[in-house]
């Protein structure tokens, strides 16, 4: 399966057991293996550079460019340039035009699409700064895991948080509130007049503001502990002319009863980083009206560990070991999730905080995640 965000199925859902046909590799096969590993993780890290130097941009605007062309319209070296555009050639992710004494570099529209098009659901183009966050501490890293300590999301800074906030971007503001609204009883609650509304852990706000247009009689609060991803989302919110509705607290979802009550809650994409999750949920259970749902998404990683996974599994571990788990052991005590946050692991946490029940929503094909909600009665 290849993993892109509109075309992801969440695993547990499928027939196959990856256990049955799994097989030790020889040397010779496993050392082919690590050398395909290895030229991806070349090709990661140079999508980084032509994302973060404006190179694909370039092409996109102005191409085909020559190296000369492009270091001049981008305000960069033309000989690390040339090496780059030769190496995206190479890789098949740039075409190269050898016809003429200068040889000139385009981009396909498929690949703009996915490397520049922030509106798309399959942009992928600031996946690699997450990664290049993460590699950027690796000493920190290697601390921590020598010691129990960890590296935390300030600490991984921009790349980290703007990479998060670009990838769901595309999907909070063209699918979240129609998924919502195909639950009845949550649409429901949404559209009532005076709804007060939280948002746990909001990062940039993107899934905030998305509601708040969906839903303009509703009031929103966000709560989040990352002080420059509290500016950026009320930037945004100000962008979108929405700062007389929408509020962002310098505030852990510990805090959520001091702002309540709500009519219904949302933690999207950040339980799993939580220190002490089942503390942020029991606030938040006590913070919502009497009968109002708190609405977790997070992603669908299978719904148990059995060895060899398939590559979402995969891939949640890598962010795991470099980011998520190393985040939430950053603040102890911590109980150590990691972004492969099992099921049954936050049914657990619902429990421990006082919820009655948890039921996965009807909601699929919605990028890398699974919706559970947690109610109160």
């Amino acid at each position: 399966m290849t993993i892109t965000p509109d075309s992801t199925t969440p695993p547990g859902h499928g027939t196959d057991n990856p256990t049955v046909a799994s097989s030790s590799p020889s040397a010779d096969e496993f050392a082919e293996r690590f050398l395909d590993s290895t030229l991806a993780t070349a090709e990661t890290m140079s999508v980084y550079l032509g994302e973060r130097l404006g190179w694909y941009r370039c092409l996109v605007d102005h191409g085909p460019l020559t190296a000369d062309d492009l270091a001049s319209r981008t305000a960069t070296d033309a000989r690390y340039a040339r090496e780059w555009l030769e190496m995206q050639a190479a890789f098949g992710i740039l075409d190269a035009d050898l016809s003429s004494n200068s040889t000139t570099f385009g981009i396909s529209p498929g690949v703009a699409e996915v490397l520049t098009d922030t509106s798309s659901r399959s942009y992928l183009g600031a996946l690699p700064r997450m990664f290049a966050a993460s590699f950027g501490r690796l000493s920190e890293l290697l601390d921590a895991y020598r010691t129990g300590g960890g590296v935390s999301w300030d600490q991984l800074g921009a790349d980290a948080r703007e990479c998060q906030a670009a990838l769901n971007k595309p999907w909070f503001d063209a699918d979240l509130a129609p998924a919502l609204a195909a639950i009845d009883h949550i649409h429901q609650r949404l559209s009532r007049p005076g709804a007060k509304i939280a948002d746990i852990g909001f990062g940039a706000g993107h899934s905030t503001i998305a509601l708040a247009h969906a839903y303009p009689e509703a009031t929103f609060v966000g709560l989040d502990v990352d002080a420059a991803s509290v500016q950026m989302a009320r930037d945004n919110a100000e962008a979108e002319g929405l700062g007389d509705r929408v509020q962002f607290h310098l505030a852990g979802g510990e805090e959520a009863v001091a702002h309540g009550p709500f009519d219904a809650a949302f933690a999207f994409e950040c339980l799993h980083d939580m220190p002490r999750p089942v503390e942020v949920l029991a606030a938040t259970r006590q913070a919502l009206a009497p009968g109002a749902p708190m609405i977790v998404m997070d992603e669908a990683v299978s719904d148990e560990f059995s060895g060899p996974a398939d590559e979402l599994d995969k891939l949640m571990y890598g962010f795991s070991l470099f980011v998520c788990l190393p985040d939430s052991m950053s603040s102890p005590p911590s109980v150590a999730t990691g972004t492969v946050m099992r099921p049954a692991t936050l049914r657990s946490y619902a429990e421990q905080a006082g919820f009655r029940s948890v039921e996965v929503l009807p909601i699929e094909d919605f990028s890398f995640f699974r919706f559970y909600e947690l109610r109160t009665g």
